[in-house]
């Protein structure tokens, strides 16, 4: 009996053994034994070397964007701040955004500890999350090989290195467009409602992401499943309504509670006109983007618009504020997608081909084309909404077009695709000819020699064959990758940040207006009714430009950026957005530069007090300067525009009776200060003038409430 228990068991013969733990180690490596053995190495290198893309030298920008920063530091101050969003701990006014980026970030730094790293890296590991997300959903489809392809071109994509290395809420909102759509190919497998719902789930909470940026793919998403789903078509539209259900149910909630929320109980909502987080949605960051105007809510218009992005029409996404951001792939991706629709006009209506063409293409083309014609506010960087339907119209086309290579129609289409990128790549890089100049004419003979080669024929020599497919591949991508490379060893900050080299990034200035490069010449302050070109905490460097909304020509570093500046109407004199600073940003003892350094006596200041808000100042941008200093509560006075009716001056003074705040200091961006201003901002500028005596802290003209 004992000799048997110490007997090994016995298998059948068509079952394998248990593996040891190096086998099974070595399987996890290899994968499955009916792919091919690259695919699951070259998976997993892919992520380690976008992971190391994303999170290399992360902390060289800091904060990033401040104005986001400052509201996950607030969340791990406050309950009540993480729920909404609030820009301070104290809950008087939140972001302009819906908070579901701030929810995540925030328990990133709860969990780790409120830093740069921990503001930063959560957007990173998204984009690693993202890259191997579509490679999964893209390789259900077609195949591993367009799946890598589509991962690589997507971690390679300079807005999205930008995005990915900065805190903006974009990082999510991709993440969960791609899970949308990997929930959407899964449905499209079997008909299944389960995971059309999930879909609508993923966008509801892109939704609370970024609002109505989220429902851009919606026409694709629906009209893919309508097309392919392998189903009659009463359950298609039955399966289309449950999803749409998912959506409103899954953005609803959150928007139902704060509506239903006392507003007297909660911060005002930051960016809206009538203190609801449902017109927020539908008027500045709906509708107001689309068409400007009023809408637009704390600026924008077709104006602005065209400031931040050129003027509206088709090659918007081609000229010189979009290209270097996602066009670099932008023409191969349209060619593949015009040729993949019409080699699969006969294929049956479930095709899974067509139908990932359908979705992708869908994707790019309506999203691309509102970009292109938005009158509102809009930035560069909103194109990496664009990348992952890039990335993957690039894989699915240059895998199925090289597997009918034999045939003229689809070598001359990838023929189309490596010729069109090689000379559109060269236009790119001649915009700026001190980047690699001899990259263009290396991409530029590559690429057509390589078109060339692929469409007269292929050599039958395997070896010949590789040197033109390494050729193509190059051309490809190298344009952009080099350039998404130069993006991540530059530090970005500010509320515009830019991809590229140092020579090229177009650094975003606080306060929402279009910096520059951080190298420019110097200039002097411009003009307005601040006539010395003092910034809100102390004199401005000296910096070339004109009067402006923004009032300074100082990023969040303290640094002028390059570029002349922006016009607008604004109460300090110094042009945002003016030429480069001589002094490298040192704003010191000199007070702070609106959404810069913080002097080390305003911080002094602030750090000692005790109450709900350590001070008040006009505008977003410079209240989460001084949190970000003095790790206080601030009051941001009209919220990121300076124009936003809170706090109103009623309920500032009965807060300044209560004690619950401790200074009020002059200036600050947005529309209010002591040099005037519009809405509550200028009221309670006015009334603090004329009730209480100014003192002068580090350059700043500061008002003690409490005496």
């Amino acid at each position: 009996m004992t000799a048997l228990l110490s007997t090994p068991p016995r298998h059948r013969v068509d079952e394998p053994a248990p593996l040891k733990p190096p086998a099974r180690i070595v399987r996890l490596l290899r994968g499955p034994l009916d792919q091919p053995a690259f695919v699951r190495p070259a998976a997993i290198g892919l992520l380690v070397a976008t992971a190391f893309l994303y999170l290399w030298d992360l902390t060289a920008s800091g904060y990033g964007n401040s104005f986001y920063a400052a509201a996950v530091q607030a969340g791990t101050q406050s309950w009540k701040a993480w729920l909404f969003g609030s820009l301070d701990a104290g809950n008087a006014i939140t972001v302009d955004k819906p908070p579901g980026a701030l929810w995540v970030a925030t328990a990133f730094a709860r969990l780790f500890g409120f830093s740069s790293f921990t503001v930063l890296a959560p957007q990173a590991l998204m984009g690693v999350a993202s890259v191997g997300l579509l490679y999964a959903t893209v390789k259900r489809t077609n195949g591993p090989v367009a799946g890598l392809i589509a991962g690589a071109t997507l971690a390679v994509t300079p807005v999205a290195v930008l995005m990915f290395r900065f805190d903006n809420p974009d990082a999510l909102l991709v993440l969960l467009m791609v899970a949308a759509a990997y929930c959407v190919v899964r449905a499209l497998e079997k008909a299944g409602a389960k995971w059309l719902m999930w879909a609508g789930t993923a966008i509801g909470f892109a939704f609370l992401t970024k609002m109505m940026q989220a429902f851009l793919v919606l026409p694709a998403f629906a009209l893919v499943y309508l097309v392919a789903a392998p189903t009659t078509l009463r359950k298609r539209l039955l399966h289309l309504a449950g999803a749409l259900v998912a959506v409103v149910v899954s953005a609803g909630w959150y928007v139902a509670l704060v509506e239903l929320w006392p507003a007297d109980a909660r911060p005002y909502i930051g960016g809206s006109t009538t203190n609801s987080l449902l017109e927020l949605a539908l008027g500045y960051n709906g509708l107001g983007r689309i068409f400007g105007g009023e809408g637009a809510g704390g600026g924008g218009g077709g104006g602005m618009s065209t400031g931040f992005g050129g003027a509206t029409g088709i090659t918007r996404m081609f000229g010189t504020a979009f290209g270097t951001e996602i066009s670099w792939l932008l023409p191969a991706a349209l060619i593949a997608l015009v040729a993949g629709l019409w080699f699969t006009r006969r294929a049956p209506r479930t095709d899974q081909t067509r139908a990932a063409l359908l979705l992708w293409g869908g994707w790019l083309v309506v999203t691309a084309l509102v970009f292109s014609y938005m009158d509102g506010i809009i930035h560069p960087y909103y194109t990496v909404a664009l990348a992952p339907a890039l990335g993957a119209l690039v894989g699915i086309g240059t895998r199925e077009l090289w597997r009918g290579r034999t045939a003229f129609g689809p070598r001359a289409a990838l023929a189309a695709m490596v010729a069109v990128t090689a000379v559109w790549d060269f236009i790119l890089l001649d915009r700026d000819t001190s980047f690699l100049p001899w990259l263009r004419y290396v991409i530029a003979g590559l690429g057509l020699l390589a078109a060339v080669v692929l469409l007269v024929g292929l050599p039958r020599a395997r070896q010949a064959i590789a040197v033109v497919l390494t050729a193509a591949v190059l051309s490809l991508g190298l344009g952009g990758a080099a350039w998404a490379v130069s993006t991540a060893g530059q530090a970005h900050t500010g509320s515009i940040p830019t991809s590229g080299p140092a020579s090229s990034a177009q650094g975003g200035g606080p306060g929402g207006m279009m910096g520059g490069t951080p190298s420019g010449s110097a200039g002097s302050a411009g003009s307005g009714s601040d006539s010395t070109g003092s910034t809100p905490f102390g004199s401005a460097p000296s910096g070339s430009g004109t009067a402006g909304s923004d009032g300074v020509g100082s990023d969040v570093n303290g640094t002028a950026p390059s570029g002349s500046g922006s016009s607008g109407s604004g109460a300090d004199g110094s042009g945002s957005g003016g030429a480069g600073s001589t002094d490298s940003g040192r704003t010191g003892d000199r007070g702070m530069g609106r959404g810069g350094e913080v002097s080390s006596e305003v911080t002094a200041l602030l750090s000692a007090t005790t109450g709900k808000w350590a001070a008040a100042v006009s505008g977003s941008q410079t209240a989460a300067s001084l949190e970000l200093a003095t790790g206080k509560a601030v009051i941001a006075i009209g919220g990121w525009s300076g124009t936003d009716d809170a706090p109103t001056l009623a309920q500032f003074q009965a807060a300044v009776a209560a004690g619950d705040i401790g200074y009020y200091i002059s200036g600050g961006q947005g529309g209010g200060g002591m040099s005037g201003g519009t809405s509550a901002a200028a009221e309670i500028a006015a009334w603090v003038q004329a009730d209480f005596t100014a003192t002068t802290v580090g350059g700043s003209q500061v008002y003690d409430l409490t005496k």
